[in-house]
């Protein structure tokens, strides 16, 4: 199996991830591919794929994050690269889904950017996406080829499973309406019940004072949880632990997939009612957004496994367990 692997299957990775992919590719137990992604002077992206891949099932890796439009760039110039260099398959693994909040028109005259993104990323002939939580799970549908949506939960919920936590004083938490579903995985997973910041106006959560206190579920003296699919500013998060200990939650802690971290996202939350902010790597978090109350956890293992059973043919349902 191991020569095959190294014989069909290529992994190449773009600007965006290094870290991860180089995870990846260490899970997968074959190397990265060699390839040049370089810019000219005004910005044009140059790509240039550096080993013969006619034939090959080619798997790149790209985040579609912060600079987000050269990072979309690069993969669709690779995966035009790849296609014209006659790769059998082209599959491409996105970790974080760029533009997924724009996945539906809520005013008038609006696009629906994340359509948009299928749609160029399939007339540049893809076989299939891998991606992980993608902040609307309908956006799969946006796609006429093969979708793997993986999620982080069982790796977050690994986290506050491994016995260093009393989960039977625990309470998921859910920051708004919109994220209940989520709340409601996670919980599941670690056998707790859940909560919810009743926020009906979101507009008005986006200012730090004006909190809401209208929490359903019962929160005092038990250690909060409060999930979300990720984190930009880091202001909804900050408002919900605000929230959670003026109920009487003893602890609070935050947990996301994707770590956008945007402004002054790392100095607000550490500045928060939070213990600690557990993300993933899913998006590359730079040294200076890091800060001491975070946490990161690797999705390197399940994408690499992911890619792994996608070769074998074999089902991706276990790895929607917890993973301890």
């Amino acid at each position: 199996m191991e020569s095959k692997l190294k014989r069909r299957m290529k992994l190449f990775s773009l600007n965006s991830n290094r870290a991860l992919s180089e995870k990846i590719a260490s899970e997968v137990g074959i190397p990265l591919g060699k390839a040049a992604i370089k810019q000219f002077s005004d910005g044009e992206i140059q790509v240039n794929i550096e080993e013969s891949i006619r034939g090959a099932e080619v798997y790149v890796i790209q985040s579609i994050s912060d600079p987000i439009n050269d990072s979309l760039m690069e993969l669709l110039i690779m995966v035009d690269a790849l296609r014209r260099a006659s790769a059998s398959q082209i599959n491409v693994v996105i970790p974080y889904y760029g533009y997924s909040r724009q996945d539906r028109k809520a005013r008038s005259r609006e696009p629906i950017t994340a359509k948009l993104i299928a749609n160029l990323l399939e007339d540049d002939d893809i076989t299939r996406v891998l991606t992980l939580d993608l902040h609307a799970p309908q956006i799969q549908g946006f796609f006429d080829v093969p979708v793997d949506h993986l999620a982080a939960a069982p790796l977050l919920a690994s986290y506050f499973s491994d016995g260093s936590f009393d989960t039977d004083n625990m309470v998921v938490v859910s920051p708004d309406h919109a994220s209940v579903s989520r709340a409601r995985i996670m919980a599941e997973l670690l056998g707790t019940p859940i909560a919810i910041i009743d926020n009906r106006n979101e507009e008005s959560a986006e200012d730090i004072n004006e909190i809401p206190t209208e929490i359903i579920g019962n929160v005092a003296g038990k250690t909060a949880l409060v999930i979300d699919d990720m984190i930009d500013t880091g202001t909804r998060l900050t408002i919900s632990a605000e929230a959670l200990s003026n109920a009487g939650a003893t602890e609070i802690y935050g947990a996301a997939t994707h770590a956008i971290f945007s402004n002054s996202a790392s100095e607000i939350l550490q500045n928060s009612k939070l213990s600690k902010v557990i993300v993933t790597d899913s998006i590359r978090i730079d040294e200076e957004k890091k800060f001491e109350k975070l946490v990161q956890l690797s999705v390197g293992p399940l994408l690499g496994n992911a890619i792994k059973m996608i070769y074998d043919n074999e089902p991706l349902a276990p790895l929607f367990k917890s993973q301890k």
